[in-house]
């Protein structure tokens, strides 16, 4: 007669632990590299946002005799660099559209998510009292300047309005 042998499989405590511990290694070294890239994503899309923003609104210079997009305000503006104008700025089929859509939200900085702009003249440059009222953007109608509306820094200390 032959006896029926089960034999019982399973992992043992030293092999569990070695496990535990090399999947601890691989997630500490993963972690800071995972979280840096995020925070370089973020300066990237601002690059690129503002790379947008800036060949618009010089195209749209370009086009008009050297004015920049200007308004009372924000929306003023958007219809001049997504919609055709005329030479003039007004509504037409000579020029543009410039942009597909309005401002971008920005990135980074205190005012992330919000696509709202400041509207001045001379050198845009952020404050704290321009952070604090929230929007993402400075945008400066007679020198078609535009810049991020936040004082914080990248990695390397740039600030980010100086992009």
């Amino acid at each position: 007669m032959m006896k029926n042998t089960k034999k019982v499989g399973g992992f043992s405590l030293v092999e569990l632990v070695i496990v535990v511990v090399i999947i601890g290694v691989i997630a500490a070294v993963a972690v800071p590299r995972i979280s840096r890239g995020a925070k370089g994503a973020g300066d990237a899309a601002l690059r690129a946002s503002l790379a947008g923003l800036r060949n618009a609104i010089d195209m749209y210079a370009a086009e008009h005799g050297g004015v920049f997009p200007a308004g009372a305000n924000q929306a003023a503006i958007e219809l001049k660099l997504v919609e055709t104008t005329d030479f003039a700025g007004a509504a037409g089929t000579d020029y543009g559209p410039y942009l597909r859509s309005g401002f971008p939200p920005a990135s980074v900085g205190e005012n992330k998510g919000n696509a709202t702009i400041i509207i001045t003249t001379g050198v845009p440059a952020p404050d704290a009292a321009s952070v604090a009222t929230g929007e993402g953007w400075i945008y400066s109608t007679d020198k078609g300047s535009i810049v991020i509306n936040s004082l914080l820094s990248d990695d390397n200390s740039v600030t980010y309005s100086s992009y």
